[in-house]
C-alpha cells in the first residue's frame, strides 16, 4: 500500500448512518487511533481500553442520543464497522471479529476484542508527515473547521503540525471554498453577530465575526448567503458544536446539555428563544432546508423545545 492508496481509502470511508443521519463513528475512531499511535508507536487497542475515550469522543462531537445507555458504548458500532482493509479486529483466541458481529460493547467484552490499524496501514501512519495527511482527510470529509482545534486537543494531535505537515498531500483532495462566502456573509449581517450583536472592529477591520455554514461544507453545504450566518467566534463554536441551534422560524435554541455558573457562561442561557437578528433587506435568511440539517444533524437536543 502507497500513501496515496492510503489517503484515498480514507476519503471513502462509508460514513455510517443512523436513521439517515450524520454519524462520524468511523472516523472519530480512526483519528483516536493516530493520536494513540502518535502518543505509543502503535495502535493496537482492547475495546475495553477504546469504549469510554472513542464513545465521549462520539458524543462530543456526533449527534446526541436520547438514551444514556447508549452514549455509553457508541465506540461499539465503529470497532465492529470499521472497513477491514484499514482495521483487524480478534477475539481473545486471536479469531477475527468479522463486521458482522452485533454492535454491542457488552459482546466486545465478553469475547475479549482487541483491534488495531493493520500492518501496512501502521507501518505507513507510523512517518508523522503522512499521519498528519490522514488526520487532516478525515478532518475535511468529515467535520467543520471550527470542531478541528477540539477534535485534535482530544484526541492527542497537533492541528499546527497536521496543517504544516499535511498541506502538499492533501490539498488536492479538498473540496474548495467559493472566496467570497464570508465576506458576502459578513456583508449581509452589517458585519455583527446575528444572535449577540457584537460588531468589533480594528480600525476598519472586523475582528471575531466570522461566516459559519448552517449546513457544514463537508457535508454538501454550500458557499451561498442562504447557508450562511454571521456569528462572533464564540457562537460560532458553540453552534458548530450543537450548543446553540436555530428553529424554522430562526429563534436561537440551547441544548439542554449546555450548563454554566459564570455570568459570563449564562449569557448563552439568555439567548434561548430570542430572535437571530436577521440579514439586510434584500439578503437571504437561512434556508429552511439546512436549517432542518442542522437541527437534526448537529444541535445537541430537539429544535423548538425549552431548555
Amino acid at each position: 500500500m502507497t500513501v496515496d492508496e492510503l489517503l484515498r481509502l480514507l476519503t471513502t470511508v462509508r460514513r455510517a448512518t443512523t436513521g439517515n443521519g450524520r454519524a462520524p463513528h468511523k472516523p472519530l475512531l480512526l483519528l483516536w487511533l493516530l493520536g494513540r499511535l502518535s502518543a505509543t508507536g502503535r495502535s493496537a487497542v482492547t475495546y475495553d481500553e477504546a469504549a469510554e475515550p472513542v464513545s465521549r469522543l462520539i458524543n462530543d462531537f456526533g449527534p446526541a442520543v436520547a438514551s444514556p445507555a447508549r452514549a455509553r458504548d457508541r465506540a461499539a458500532m465503529p470497532f465492529v464497522h470499521l472497513e477491514r482493509d484499514l482495521w483487524e479486529l480478534r477475539d481473545l483466541h486471536g479469531e477475527p471479529i468479522g463486521p458482522g458481529e452485533r454492535e454491542s460493547g457488552a459482546v466486545l467484552r465478553r469475547r475479549q476484542a482487541h483491534g488495531r490499524l493493520r500492518p501496512e496501514v501502521e507501518a505507513l501512519v507510523a512517518d508523522s508527515r503522512t499521519r498528519a495527511a490522514a488526520a487532516r482527510v478525515l478532518l475535511d470529509q468529515h467535520f467543520t473547521p471550527a470542531l478541528e482545534g477540539a477534535i485534535c486537543t482530544a484526541v492527542g494531535l497537533d492541528l499546527t503540525d497536521l496543517e504544516l505537515a499535511a498541506y502538499e498531500l492533501v490539498a488536492a483532495r479538498r473540496r474548495s471554498r467559493r472566496a467570497g462566502f464570508t465576506e458576502e456573509v459578513l456583508r449581509a449581517y452589517a458585519y455583527a453577530c446575528a444572535m449577540c450583536g457584537f460588531d468589533g472592529a480594528l480600525g476598519r477591520n472586523p475582528v471575531g465575526l466570522e461566516a459559519a455554514h448552517v449546513r457544514w461544507h463537508s457535508h454538501e453545504g454550500p458557499d451561498e448567503v442562504s447557508n450562511g450566518v454571521a456569528l462572533c467566534s464564540l457562537h460560532h463554536t458553540l453552534f458548530d458544536l450543537g450548543a446553540l441551534g436555530l428553529t424554522a422560524e430562526l429563534r436561537i435554541q440551547v441544548s439542554e446539555l449546555y450548563v454554566a455558573r459564570s455570568p459570563a457562561g449564562l449569557t448563552i442561557d439568555n439567548l434561548h428563544d430570542r430572535p437571530l437578528n436577521r440579514p439586510r433587506r434584500g439578503q437571504p435568511a437561512p434556508a429552511s432546508a439546512h436549517l432542518h440539517w442542522h437541527g437534526h444533524e448537529v444541535f445537541k437536543g430537539r429544535i423548538g423545545t425549552a431548555a
